[in-house]
């Protein structure tokens, strides 16, 4: 299997382009892959809670379907050790729909032979992504009142898989 290129390389938010063709089957982006991300809906969701916890980005980019995985990973696992599996709810709230492609170069020797440069540049599909406006809630944890430092101290370690700044507020009924 290839290798992962780095998040930088997919991290800026552009307008997909579209691919129109005279010919339809080649309009579309053919063996796209699955999503990496397993579940949005996690904990008790039926439940009544009194408070939220939402991450919330500072910027706008496209984040990867295997860095929201980490991060919801990295959450529930934590949420479940810690406060047991019917005192929360966590939601992940972005899907990756992007679909990130890459048109390879050859460098190597007699590389002119193999390659067609930008005469066929669609490119491969590589993988998903999920494009994020500034202020934009990635995720949030519904918990009791008394859970929810642990849920604050739990989204600060599971930011830090995602290849962005984000903010993580509390939101209380009155």
């Amino acid at each position: 299997m290839a290798k992962l290129r780095p998040g930088a390389c997919y991290r800026k938010p552009k307008r997909p382009y579209t691919r129109v063709s005279r010919y339809r089957e080649l309009s579309y982006v053919k063996g796209v892959p699955g999503s990496k991300v397993r579940k949005f809906d996690m904990g008790s969701p039926g439940k009544d809670f009194d408070s939220k916890v939402e991450v919330i980005t500072k910027e706008s980019l496209q984040i990867r379907h295997n860095a929201l995985e980490a991060f919801r990973m990295s959450a529930n696992s934590n949420m479940l050790k810690k406060v047991g599996r019917n005192n929360y709810h966590f939601k992940l709230k972005t899907y990756p729909h992007q679909i990130i492609r890459h048109n390879p170069t050859a460098n190597f020797a007699g590389a002119d032979r193999f390659s067609s440069g930008m005469k066929h540049s669609f490119g491969k599909p590589l993988g998903r992504a999920a494009v994020v406006k500034r202020g934009q809630v990635i995720g949030y944890i519904r918990v009791d009142e008394k859970d929810v430092k642990t849920a604050k101290k739990i989204f600060k370690t599971a930011v830090q898989r995602l290849p962005c700044k984000c903010s993580i507020k509390i939101k209380t009924p009155e």
